[in-house]
């Protein structure tokens, strides 16, 4: 058996099609267009990467956007004074403060000070406070992804058992809470593993859908996967590969060549979730700038 592939470039770019047709249409009615502020701290290549990215996928679909790029030497004050700043100004409909931050920032400081409105990431103590009420509003951008993948290829979580391996507030936990709402496209029974569960394995193999998100290069392998299961690869790491020019190349956290013949339905890496992270990140700036403009 070989698992469809599930192709999260080509899904999100369907995504970001609807999200260019709304964006016309919330504007034909005399809708602001959507803004979406980027604030950069540091010289981090991979972020720097992802937000341009960002802002390409903003000018697709009709929106605008603008990064903020501050010195990694800049005070943790300066950082909360651009935030207060974009909180106040009307034009902005989403902030996103990109991560990671140098270790002299308090991250949950600036994240707290973001209003929950324009908080298009869902890292707020607020929206995810919502989240964890089932209630979910501005939620974070890959488990929305995710979500919406499985949506997009008919794979319905309701009543199917999920394992989580990750338990990150940035993909792991949000990503778990989702999926145990009651609320169409998830009421699953979540299960959360990480690298400190024993006998990992034994908890992933009773997965129908298996999503990994630990930052471990090519930690799941086939046999820890259901035959059948849909395997969802989170992770992103670059490894050592010197048949490639650069001297690397990126792979998930699954062992894609081995789980391929296993699983009923994979994503890849790269092209899977990835891709479906900026997507879902456009969506929740179209939302923050409805929900603004309607109070």
């Amino acid at each position: 058996m070989t698992a469809r592939i599930i192709d999260g470039a080509a899904i999100a770019a369907a995504v970001r099609a609807d999200v260019a047709h709304d964006v016309a249409a919330h504007i034909a009615i005399g809708g602001r267009r959507p803004h979406l502020s980027v604030v950069l701290v540091g010289d981090d290549p991979a972020s720097h990467v992802y937000v341009r990215n960002k802002g390409r996928a903003c000018e697709e679909v009709g929106m605008t956007s603008e990064t903020i790029a501050l010195l990694a030497t800049t005070s943790q004050q300066k950082v909360l004074e651009v935030v207060a700043r974009l909180n106040a100004d009307l034009a902005v409909s989403g902030i996103l403060v990109q991560m990671p931050l140098p270790a002299h920032i308090d991250a949950s400081a600036v994240l707290r000070a973001i209003d929950p409105r324009k908080d298009v990431d869902g890292l707020t103590p607020t929206n995810q406070g919502l989240l964890l009420q089932g209630t979910p509003d501005l939620i974070p951008a890959t488990p929305a992804g995710v979500l919406e993948m499985l949506r997009r290829s008919d794979i319905d979580p309701e009543g199917q058992r999920v394992v989580v391996v990750g338990r990150s507030v940035l993909v792991g936990r949000p990503l778990a809470m989702l999926l145990a709402n009651r609320m169409p496209g998830a009421n699953a029974t979540v299960t959360i593993a990480h690298t400190g569960t024993r006998d990992l394995g034994a908890v992933t193999r009773e997965a129908d859908i298996l999503i990994a998100a630990m930052g471990r290069p090519r930690a799941i392998t086939a046999a820890m996967v259901k035959p059948g299961a849909t395997v969802v690869d989170v992770g992103i790491n670059q490894i050592l590969d010197a048949t490639r020019k650069s001297g690397t190349r990126l792979v998930g956290d699954v062992d894609f060549e081995s789980v391929k013949d296993v699983a009923g339905a994979i994503t890849p890496v790269p092209g899977g979730v990835g891709p479906m992270t900026i997507a879902m990140l456009v969506v929740s700036t179209l939302r923050a700038a409805r929900r603004q403009e309607a109070t």
